[in-house]
């Protein structure tokens, strides 16, 4: 790669937690979000956590004030944060509909705003969208999340179809089943029956993800763009 800025929301835990720390492990300067205090517990100058709510466009625009005079604009985005609010539709509340959109969908919106100017300016860019395949396929539930992912999936199309002309790649991340907190509260069968549909029999670990991400990041993927890449062991298939 040939730039050297990496932004990653939602660095807390999980998926994000790892593609923040894979990055600065191999040398780029990382800023990682979180919408409350958090603290990765490394001893990397190149990794900085910041608290942030990317819901909020001015704190998005004072957190980029902060990292233009750091000289840390990002010339690679990764919209990773997003939250889940399960509910069956009949019961599912106005609040419960608004707050999965605004974080998930609105979120990334803001996020990529901000910075794709610079990336323009620039002529190089890479945008990586963490998605799901409760998106693809659907899940019972889940209809505000999978709304919020599958609407990402057009977002990803459309702005890699604006921007391409000026070096800039836009792609998506859709994991299945991985080791998180999000699938910790699974119950043993459960799980069982959930790998038992997996082809590659297992559940993924947080590195499957972001070792993808960092190819998609880097020059030797600088032909990939508008793509949904599943990372499901096999679970959904076209």
């Amino acid at each position: 790669m040939s730039r050297e800025n990496i932004f990653v929301s939602g660095a807390s835990r999980g998926i994000g937690k790892e593609i923040a720390i894979n990055f600065a492990k191999k040398g780029f300067n990382v800023v990682g979000t979180s919408r409350g205090d958090f603290d990765f517990n490394l001893d990397l100058d190149n990794l900085k956590p910041i608290k942030l709510d990317i819901t909020n466009r001015d704190n998005v625009h004072d957190c980029f004030d902060w990292l233009k005079s750091k000289n840390l604009l990002p010339d690679i985005l990764v919209n990773n944060a997003g939250i889940t609010s399960d509910q069956l539709f009949i019961r599912m509340k106005d609040e419960e509909w608004d707050n999965v959109i605004e974080t998930n969908l609105t979120g990334t919106f803001n996020l990529s705003k901000v910075f794709i100017k610079n990336m323009i300016k620039n002529k190089f860019g890479r945008i990586i969208n963490i998605t799901s395949i409760s998106g693809l396929m659907g899940n019972p539930g889940q209809v505000n999340y999978s709304s919020s992912k599958a609407a990402l999936t057009g977002f990803t199309k459309s702005l890699a179809k604006e921007v391409g002309s000026r070096n800039i790649t836009v792609n998506s991340v859709a994991p299945g089943y991985i080791e998180t907190d999000m699938t910790s509260f699974l119950e043993d069968e459960t799980r069982m029956n959930i790998i038992k549909n997996i082809p590659l029999g297992r559940i993924g670990k947080v590195d499957d993800v972001s070792e993808l991400v960092m190819f998609l990041a880097s020059d030797e993927a600088s032909y990939i763009t508008g793509q949904t890449i599943s990372v499901d062991g096999g679970l959904l298939m076209y």
